[in-house]
């Protein structure tokens, strides 16, 4: 192939690309719920920068299928993305924030424990409910503390998923008070949850 051609074929492919860049775009942004799930389910990996941080805004898209289905892309793309996720941890947007933890957790990006971390006081309840989830999954033992701590927060899906991640890392409890302070609760799945930790426990750690 002469040299000409060649830039010639390059420029034809840079263009189809950027077109291509530019349909996606708009259809992510503006396009309606079922338009930007079509997308989203035929869309192959990449770690494309604009296309991942849309992808990513679309965590806190009004549509709650929208985001399932831009949390699932987000989950699957083995290529590596991990900057941008960790980068949206710092959203203004509580869904992105909470979600794109959740991210991380599901692709087990365990180098990405410390950032998550940085969250576990986050003003919004929903956020620090996915933070303590996502350091369970991730068998994260050097959060133990904050997902202790989670047990006694305010908000009751925070503490459900602090019992959780005292499952996920077989957390016993030898806190007298702790014990006395969830059982207490008369939520059911909580009394659920509580019940396995107490399994996990054993006679020593009660």
């Amino acid at each position: 192939m002469k040299k000409i051609e060649r830039i010639e074929l390059l420029l034809t492919v840079k263009i189809e690309f950027n077109e291509n860049l530019e349909n996606i775009m708009k259809v992510l942004e503006f396009g309606n719920s079922e338009e930007k799930i079509r997308m989203l389910e035929g869309l192959p990996e990449t770690e494309d920068e604009n296309i991942i941080e849309k992808i990513i805004s679309r965590l806190d898209d009004d549509d709650i299928k929208v985001r399932g289905e831009a949390f699932s892309w987000l989950i699957l793309n083995k290529r590596k993305i991990t900057k941008f996720l960790v980068k949206a941890l710092g959203s203004p947007s509580k869904n992105i924030r909470g979600f794109s933890a959740l991210v991380l957790a599901n692709r087990n990006d365990v180098d990405s424990i410390p950032e998550i971390m940085r969250l576990a006081n986050d003003e919004r309840s929903m956020v620090r409910s996915c933070i303590v989830g996502a350091l369970g999954y991730l068998k994260a033992h050097e959060a133990k503390e904050i997902i202790l701590k989670s047990v006694f927060d305010p908000n009751l899906e925070v503490r459900k998923s602090g019992l959780q991640a005292m499952i996920d890392l077989k957390v016993p409890i030898s806190d007298i008070k702790m014990k006395e302070f969830i059982e207490k609760d008369e939520d059911l799945e909580m009394k659920k949850l509580m019940t396995r930790i107490k399994e996990i426990s054993g006679p020593e750690g009660i």
